[in-house]
């Protein structure tokens, strides 16, 4: 028993000793910072100013700081590199905001020649078109003997006015826009469940059971729903230092939800997994992977839950390339169920997505920095789940799209 103290005593004494002599040689090793650190305790953050530069001892920079819009080192990672110019497989863009492009003869050929280069094979056109917009539009796109394969139409849906006659008057419609070449039914905005109101003034929430007949139409009628759901959850906290996405919300301060104002992110979140458990003969498809791609645990559990729920990954391309094993494994789980789409039409953006998709590169930029100030990384999709991704999937839950 006595030799047993004696080594825990001398233990006690050389970590004792160990730390003290660190504590004291703070100045000690490369770049001799010489014990002008300030001290914190465990658990506490750095001032304002400064950095962690040994455990619980902060120190701020000699030189002037830059600024976060002005910091952009240059990486001296030394690493394979494979540009994917084009989409290993013909993708089918279920995410696309074609805009005017879709409306003229001249509009579709300059659209047919970019998704050309691309290998994207067909693009569905996401803008929440209805009545004669629609009509002209899908006029114009039968019109040309060269995209009238390649692009399809959502309808949209008018949200105003909830109440008394409306579900009648929006399933005439829906079922006129149908009948004009409508294909499913979005992109529904993110208004629906945060500003859109109902005439009394209160908000339109998305379970109202004022809307159930609209949701049930479009099953009886096989049309997918492609929903757009509030926002990244960091735009409904507070613009400061521990906000991954504070200088987009800088650049862009109207795209915060402040709590005075909006609905917080879980009670709309809670809203859209109840309409979605209400009609399980509806397929919905939730935009921008829900805004889970952050939280893949999440979004597996909700569409294990859900079977009647797909996904897509239009415009959260940071969250997925920054989780390279996770998101593997997400995709391969639930390769049936996940679309690709893209979102805004920048066509020299696409290849970002081939490339997280189908290499395993490290370390990567993103193509907007202020979205993301991190890197990207492969996550090596076997060519079966490309496949699915990229066109088997909305083949097969949109009946409507040419085979």
């Amino acid at each position: 028993m006595r030799s047993v103290s004696v080594v825990v005593g001398l233990s006690a004494v050389l970590v004792v000793g160990g730390v003290a002599a660190a504590q004291q040689s703070t100045g000690g090793g490369r770049g001799g910072v010489g014990g002008r650190g300030t001290a914190i305790q465990p658990g506490e953050s750095c001032p304002p100013g400064t950095t962690e530069i040994r455990p619980r001892s902060c120190m701020a920079p000699q030189s002037p700081a830059p600024s976060i819009l002005d910091y952009r080192p240059h990486s001296t990672l030394v690493t394979p590199a494979h540009m994917v110019r084009r989409a290993k497989y013909p993708a089918i863009d279920y995410h696309g905001h074609p805009q005017d492009l879709v409306e003229s003869s001249e509009g579709l050929a300059t659209l047919g020649a970019a998704l050309d280069s691309l290998n994207v094979r067909l693009m569905v056109a996401a803008d929440n078109m209805s009545g004669e917009r629609l009509q002209r539009t899908v006029a114009a796109i039968r019109a040309s003997s060269q995209m009238r394969d390649r692009v399809r139409v959502l309808a949209g849906i008018d949200f105003r006015n909830v109440g008394p006659g409306w579900a009648e008057r929006a399933v005439a419609q829906l079922e006129a826009d149908v009948k004009a070449g409508a294909v499913g039914v979005g992109e529904i905005s993110k208004g629906f469940g945060l500003s859109i109101k109902k005439p009394d003034g209160s908000r339109l929430k998305l379970d109202d059971p004022e809307l159930d007949p609209i949701w049930d139409a479009c099953a009886r009628l096989g049309l997918p729903v492609f929903i757009h759901t509030a926002d990244p959850q960091e735009f409904f906290e507070p613009i400061d230092n521990t906000n991954e996405r504070w200088l987009e919300l800088s650049l862009f301060p109207g795209r915060r939800y402040p709590p005075d104002r909006f609905p917080r992110f879980e009670e709309v979140m809670a809203e859209r997994d109840n309409l979605f458990r209400k009609h399980p003969k509806t397929s919905f498809v939730a935009a921008h992977m829900g805004w889970h791609a952050n939280d893949l645990g999440r979004l597996g559990k909700m569409m294990t839950e859900m079977p009647n729920v797909y996904t897509e990954v239009g415009a959260v391309l940071y969250d997925i390339g920054r989780q390279p094993r996770a998101a593997h494994d997400f995709f391969v789980k639930f390769q049936d169920r996940i679309l690709f789409g893209k979102d805004s039409f920048q066509p020299e953006e696409y290849p970002y997505y081939w490339r997280v998709f189908e290499t395993h590169d490290d370390y990567f930029d993103y193509y907007r920095p202020y979205h993301a100030f991190w890197k990207l990384y492969g996550i090596d999709l076997p060519d079966s789940v490309l496949k699915k991704v990229y066109y088997q999937n909305a083949l097969k839950l949109t009946r409507a799209l040419p085979r």
